[in-house]
């Protein structure tokens, strides 16, 4: 399908759920069970429409651009996580709650606006029709690849191992001695941390290497998650915890860009599914781990072995999968070549900058 045709209607989708949830609260007797159920319907209609764009992005940019357009994606992205529900906010403490939701559903007509401008965006190469074909060729597509699968794997390490999200209410009442105001705190420095990273994301289009840039990062991540969970000082412990956020921020920004540059533009949608399916398991799956092992030995250990589990897991990644690590962006196209029919950037199956496929 033509992805903008595709961004249209999951657009009007999200925005008919969005109206209903309005209606529903704007009713005498509002019920839970319409919430819940056009929640899950956007969520879902989300996880069509987020790779879709992401697809749309990658093929309206020069081939040169695209970590800056992952980095500028990962600075609207950690804006809008803070902004969207700051203004939600205020929105029901100065009116009431329906209008946040009808103003949520309008935001959605202005999104489907600006995606008209860009033009008709058909897959390139072909496309194979929508059902159990096309999905074991999305999967089929990373055989060989192992750029592409460290991406994965480098992802599922960092955020099942070291993501003690789960553990912040026991360490905030327990560890810092503090309330609602300290357990506030712990959740926001993450976020805070990502989005002061992502404001100063410009270096990484300077970087060639971007499969080592991960592992840097992830590392990163690890020993901050470490030293989080051997502090028993707030001042420490928010910095640690904004400067491990910081690196997760620098990390999908290197990931995104790998994968989006490796696939084919017919599969990039396929497989930015594949990458938005991980990302989002992956945090459940880690506060999970760190609650099982906080719950067979203590909150500090689950957090402290997470993050040194995490700088290990890269260290075997790297090691089993040097394609990854190796892996060098393609050299930029110029672009009087592109005009001139000498060159094709956006080739369907260009050759493999990491080493044979398989």
């Amino acid at each position: 399908m033509d992805r903008r045709r595709l961004l249209i209607i999951t657009g009007l989708l999200m925005a008919g759920s969005t109206a209903g949830m309005a209606i529903d609260v704007s009713r005498p007797h509002p019920t839970v069970l319409p919430i819940y159920l056009l929640a899950g319907l956007s969520a879902g209609v989300a996880g069509v429409n987020g790779p879709a764009l992401v697809a749309v992005l990658i093929s309206i940019v020069d081939r040169e651009a695209v970590v800056a357009a992952n980095a500028l994606r990962q600075v609207l992205q950690q804006i809008s996580t803070v902004l969207g529900p700051s203004i939600g906010g205020i929105i029901i403490s100065h009116y009431h709650a329906p209008a946040a939701f009808w103003g949520n559903a309008i935001s959605f007509f202005v999104a489907i606006g600006a995606v008209v401008t860009v033009g008709k965006h058909p897959p390139r190469g072909g496309a194979t029709r929508f059902g159990v074909r096309s999905i074991v060729e999305g999967f089929g597509y990373l055989r060989g690849r192992p750029s592409i699968q460290g991406c994965f794997v480098a992802d599922l390490n960092a955020t099942i191992l070291g993501m003690p999200i789960a553990l912040f209410p026991a360490l905030a009442l327990h560890r810092f001695h503090g309330g609602p105001d300290t357990l506030g705190l712990l959740y926001s420095a993450p976020g805070i941390g990502a989005l002061i990273a992502s404001f100063f994301s410009g270096w990484t289009g300077r970087i060639r290497r971007p499969g080592r840039a991960v592992c840097i990062a992830i590392v990163i991540w690890g020993l901050a998650i470490t030293g989080f969970g051997l502090t028993t000082t707030l001042v420490l412990a928010l910095p640690l915890v904004a400067i491990a956020g910081g690196a997760d921020v620098i990390s999908a920004v290197f990931r995104s860009t790998i994968i989006q540059t490796e696939a084919s533009d017919r599969l990039r949608g396929r497989i930015s599914s594949i990458q938005q399916a991980v990302v989002t398991s992956g945090p459940r799956l880690g506060n999970a781990e760190a609650g099982f092992v906080a719950a067979l030995s203590n909150v500090q250990f689950s957090v402290v072995s997470g993050g040194l589990g995490c700088v290990v897991g890269i260290a075997i990644i790297a090691k089993l999968m040097p394609g990854f690590v190796r892996y060098r962006l393609p050299t930029p196209v110029p672009a009087d070549a592109v005009a001139a029919g000498e060159a094709d950037p956006d080739s369907e199956d260009p050759e493999p900058v990491s080493g044979p496929r398989g």
